[in-house]
């Protein structure tokens, strides 16, 4: 049985258990897109924030000797186009108020009426370009 869906399941888990403890820990929403927007736009250099992103940054560093071999990705060698997703994901999570990780991890978690509904159009919005991408236009 293949079991490439445990790094999926893994990384939930850890998605989860930082936003548990970041809320247990100061009582905030763990929302990655505002956490880094703070640093980025200079309007929340705390400690807290950074101690975050050094974490998100460091820990599959660290994890990284027990996991070898790494899982196989598709991710493309071109680094335009990676950059270019970056920032469509950066003006995505403007847009709607945070990214996956706030609304999809802490908005559902707290009922929260906005964090369901964004939810909900982020899937439908994956389903729909994957299948324009892969069945109708055949790029993927």
């Amino acid at each position: 049985m293949q079991i490439e869906w445990l790094w999926g399941l893994g990384g939930g888990l850890l998605i989860g258990l930082g936003a548990a403890v970041y809320l247990l820990g100061n009582g905030r929403i763990m929302g990655a897109s505002g956490i880094l927007g703070g640093l980025v736009d200079n309007s929340d250099r705390s400690l807290e924030r950074l101690s975050f992103l050094a974490g998100v940054i460091g820990m599959p560093i660290l994890l990284r000797p027990l996991f070898s071999p790494a899982p196989e990705t598709h991710l493309t060698s071109n680094i335009v186009i990676v950059i270019v997703a970056g920032l469509l994901v950066g003006v995505g999570t403007r847009i709607a108020n945070g990214c996956t990780s706030g609304h999809g991890v802490c908005g559902i978690s707290r009922f929260s009426l906005r964090g369901i509904v964004a939810t909900i159009f982020y899937i439908a919005a994956g389903a729909v370009t994957l299948a324009l991408l892969r069945h109708i236009w055949g790029v993927i």
